[in-house]
């Protein structure tokens, strides 16, 4: 009889992986049972990042969500695990240490039994708390080493970081081969060295399935020592996923390994359900390319869990650049084109800025700077142009060491904009605030929730609770997903022949979703499928700050797309209509691709209008602020 490995459905990240959005509490209350009847997991991956701040965009509570979605499994004997982000909690900046650790107490609360902590950088010392703060909790304390492929992410590497992490008191090692750009043999080589060393220790392997190796690293890992492997299943496997459990069943028992058997009905159960929710409404936001493998991705080395997002990303930016393209007689691009220079782009910083493992939140910083790079290149602008807060912070050491040393020519760019490195540790530069929110929720009379889970929610997640508690969020999303529907329910009409007239196309709809009302803008190829709605002031895209109509008052004007706010941190003061500004003061941030961008002033003078509202999204060229010189 052979070894016995055991499975962990990652049924968050499936989603992650595949588009924008999960499925809401009562589609994950469904889903539960035919998992549990499926008999072959010892472990389900149900909740982290990504599934809070979901919940909050669709306009639901998260914490009630994990509760009511743990419960079905903690009462069948199935362990739930959790993936946090060690420094960055379950959000994709620094957290406070008070706060990370009323995290783990309201997690383990609510019913989450491992967490799975990672630090993007493979820094311990941003595990240190993560670990202590799990254990306190009374959960199992899991670290991540994050895989990548570099002259510096060798073998020894990982096999010293996993023995940092074990004398810090963590219980479990995950493989988290998040790219799955993990060379099978090598990752065999890493877990092996790991259990000479820690026979003892549970070594869990968690890989996407994109560039194609995880099929064989699965067998490589299992024959080297590891006791789970994570799986996905149809129809979300493959792609930017996971190798399917089906796969890898047949894979494993084949080689002579002790496997639990798999409830072929229960599976179907699963697949169909699964099948139901992206017919519901989760298809509109998964791209079919995510659906793909990709061998492409060897070279970049980006993750699965951030291709959706990536999509969507290009997508947008796309449209922005071509429209910015078009208007100077310029070429526009396809996609392919844009995601072949993204990727060759990512190559090439890459090494330049410290070669970060490529996971949350440093992977979505490399692309983003990549992104902005081609974008700012294709206008005929210079490379690192744009380069938002978030990821300085990386490059300057705030969010821990950097597994190799930065290029010149932005050590040098560092020291031109006044920015200064550190070597500290991280969590020094976050001091406690849970104080903060719990004084804003007694000024607006919020209860802080059953074992203070709202109040976890609001600190860790500010701006997205607020809008979810003021209704904003939930009156996006739907009205997002009706211009969906409405987008893929009408596709675009045929131009008329030559020599006959067109006729009038409507300009907005009607749409019932959910039994509610919203009346849609529809846009046509070439057109603005927001100009009808957007407010004045975002229709202004002026290419010179002088404003034609008052003399003397200049403009600031939006660099890229996202949401506009005028504040970063609890307690920075606004920006207001009288106060005075100078070149290179910040005057308000624009948060777009999940990272922060600060705007700087290239006005001098007296603000005299604030053209936007904290959260409202504004476009490339936008007039944000009008300046009195």
């Amino acid at each position: 009889m052979g070894k016995t490995i055991r499975f962990c459905l990652v049924y968050r990240d499936m989603w992650q992986s595949s588009g924008k959005y999960m499925p809401r509490m009562d589609q994950l209350v469904k889903v539960a049972e035919p998992i549990i009847d499926m008999g072959c997991f010892a472990r389900v991956e149900t909740n982290g990042g990504g599934f809070e701040q979901i919940n909050l965009l669709f306009g639901q509570n998260p914490n009630k969500s994990v509760r009511a979605w743990t419960r079905p499994f903690r009462q069948a004997g199935i362990q739930t695990q959790m993936l946090e982000r060690g420094l960055n909690g379950i959000r994709m900046s620094p957290v406070p240490a008070d706060i990370r650790r009323l995290m783990f107490q309201v997690k383990k609360k609510q019913g989450t039994d491992i967490a799975r902590s990672f630090d993007g950088l493979n820094d311990p010392r941003n595990l240190a708390h993560s670990i202590r703060f799990a254990k306190e909790a009374g959960m199992v304390a899991q670290a991540a080493l994050c895989i990548t492929h570099s002259a510096v992410h060798t073998v020894p590497y990982y096999i010293e970081l996993a023995r940092e992490l074990i004398g810090m008191g963590a219980e479990e090692i995950c493989i988290k081969d998040m790219a799955g750009i993990g060379r099978p043999v090598s990752l065999g080589k890493m877990i092996r060295g790991i259990k000479e060393q820690y026979p003892e220790i549970l070594i869990q392997y968690h890989g996407h399935s994109a560039p194609g190796f995880s099929v064989a690293s699965s067998l490589e890992a299992a024959r080297a020592g590891a006791d789970i492997i994570d799986v996905g299943m149809e129809p979300l496997s493959w792609g930017t996923g996971h190798a399917d459990l089906l796969t890898i069943h047949a894979m494993l028992k084949d080689a002579g390994f002790e496997l639990p058997a798999i409830n072929m009905k229960a599976y179907m159960k699963v697949r169909s359900l699964t099948q139901e929710f992206i017919d519901d409404f989760l298809g509109y936001y998964i791209n079919p390319r995510n659906r793909y493998m990709n061998s492409l991705l060897i070279g970049p080395g980006l993750p699965g869990g951030m291709m959706g997002s990536l999509m969507a990303d290009l997508e947008n930016n796309l449209a922005s650049l071509n429209k910015w393209l078009e208007k100077r007689g310029k070429s526009p691009l396809s996609q392919d084109e844009l995601l072949i220079k993204l990727f060759q782009e990512v190559e090439y910083i890459w090494p330049k800025m410290g070669y970060p493992p490529l996971v949350t939140p440093y992977s979505q910083y490399v692309k983003n700077v990549a992104l902005m790079n081609v974008m700012q290149m294709e206008k005929g602008r210079e490379r690192w142009s744009m380069i938002d807060n978030n990821t300085w912070d990386m490059l300057l050491g705030k969010s821990g060491r950097l597994p190799a040393p930065i290029a010149e020519e932005l050590k040098e760019l560092a020291i031109k904009q006044g920015r200064k490195f550190y070597t500290g540790n991280p969590q020094d530069l976050y001091p406690d605030s849970l104080e903060v929110f719990q004084e804003e929720m007694h000024e607006k009379g919020w209860d802080s929730g059953q074992d203070e889970e709202d109040l976890m929610e609001l600190a860790m997640h500010p701006q997205q609770f607020r809008a979810y508690k003021s209704g904003k969020a939930a009156k996006a999303f739907e009205e997002d997903l009706a211009r969906r529907k409405l987008r893929n329910s009408n596709p675009q009409p045929t131009p008329a022949p030559p020599g006959h007239a067109s006729l009038p196309m409507p300009k907005k709809l009607k749409v019932s979703v959910n039994g509610e009302q919203f009346e849609v803008a529809l846009s046509y190829e070439g057109e603005d499928p927001l100009q009808e709605d957007r407010p004045a002031q975002s229709q202004q895209h002026q290419p010179e700050h002088r404003d034609n109509g008052h003399a003397g008052l200049q403009h600031i004007l939006a660099p890229l797309e996202g949401k506009f706010y005028l504040t970063r941190e609890p307690g920075e003061k606004p920006l207001k209509v009288g106060d005075q500004i100078k070149k290179g003061d910040t005057v308000g941030y624009i948060e777009s691709m999940k990272v922060v961008n600060a705007i700087f002033s290239d006005v001098e003078g007296e603000v005299v209008e604030i053209c936007f509202q904290e959260d409202e999204p504004v476009q490339e060229d936008d007039v944000l602020i009008k300046v009195k010189a």
